[in-house]
C-alpha cells in the first residue's frame, strides 16, 4: 500500500518502500526523506530548488524536464515524454502533458507527466494538461492525480471526460486551492466523474 499525501497545489508525496516527492512546492519544514524527485515542467510552482533542498538527501535522484536546467542547481536526469527509466526497483514513464489550445503548456516544450509503478501500484500525475489524446492510451492506473482548477489545465468538466477515457480505480484532484481553482471546483469533479473521487485536504493521506 502506497500512501498518497496531498502537500498542496500539484505537490505529492508518495511513500512506500521508497518516498517519491512529484513537484514539491511550498513545503513547509524540512524533510529530507526523498528517495525520487520528480518534476513535470519549469514553471516556478512545479520546479522549486528551495522546495527540492527541503525533501532532498544523501543519494536523491532528481528527474526533470531538460529545461529545468535554468533553475536547478544539482545534477539531474532530464526527460521528455516516452522516457522510462527504473530507479530502485520503481519503473517511471514520462507521459506528454500539455495546452491544446492555450498557450501556458505548449507541447512543443516537450513537458510531462509521470506514471509511477510502485510496490504494485500504478500511480499517474498528470502534471499540467488539458484532456487530451494520449491520456487515452494509459493502462491499467490504480490512482490518477489530475488537475481540476481551469484556465492553466483542465476544468472539472474536462477532468471528469479525461478519466472517464481511461477509467482509473480512483482519481485524486490537485492544481485547487492555490493560484487557481477550489474546492468548489474538487467538488464539482467529484460529482460528475464516472470513476470514483477522493478529495484529499492539504497534507492529508488517501
Amino acid at each position: 500500500m502506497v500512501d498518497i499525501e496531498w502537500i498542496g497545489h500539484a505537490s505529492f508525496r508518495l511513500a512506500g518502500s521508497k518516498v517519491v516527492y512529484i513537484d514539491p512546492y511550498e513545503i513547509e519544514e524540512t524533510r529530507e526523506d526523498a528517495d525520487i524527485v520528480l518534476i513535470t515542467h519549469s514553471h516556478y510552482d512545479h520546479c522549486s530548488p528551495g522546495d527540492i533542498a527541503k525533501v532532498r538527501k544523501g543519494g536523491t535522484a532528481i528527474i526533470a524536464t531538460a529545461d529545468c536546467a535554468g533553475t536547478l542547481n544539482e545534477d539531474f536526469t532530464a526527460v521528455e515524454p516516452g522516457s522510462a527509466l527504473e530507479i530502485e526497483g520503481i519503473t517511471i514513464t514520462a507521459v506528454p502533458a500539455y495546452n491544446r489550445e492555450k498557450p501556458f503548456h505548449p507541447k512543443r516544450k516537450k513537458w510531462v507527466g509521470y506514471v509511477i509503478d510502485i510496490d504494485g501500484e500504478r500511480i499517474y500525475h498528470a502534471g499540467d494538461t488539458d484532456f487530451i489524446p494520449e491520456m487515452r492510451e494509459l493502462k491499467n492506473v490504480d490512482v490518477a492525480l489530475v488537475p481540476i482548477g481551469g484556465e492553466y489545465t483542465m476544468n472539472p468538466e474536462q477532468a471528469a471526460e479525461a478519466v472517464a477515457s481511461f477509467r482509473p480505480h480512483k482519481a485524486i484532484p490537485m492544481h485547487w486551492g492555490k493560484i487557481i481553482g477550489s474546492r468548489n471546483d474538487a467538488l464539482r469533479f467529484q460529482s460528475i466523474a464516472t470513476v470514483p473521487v477522493e478529495i484529499l485536504r492539504k497534507n492529508d493521506f488517501q
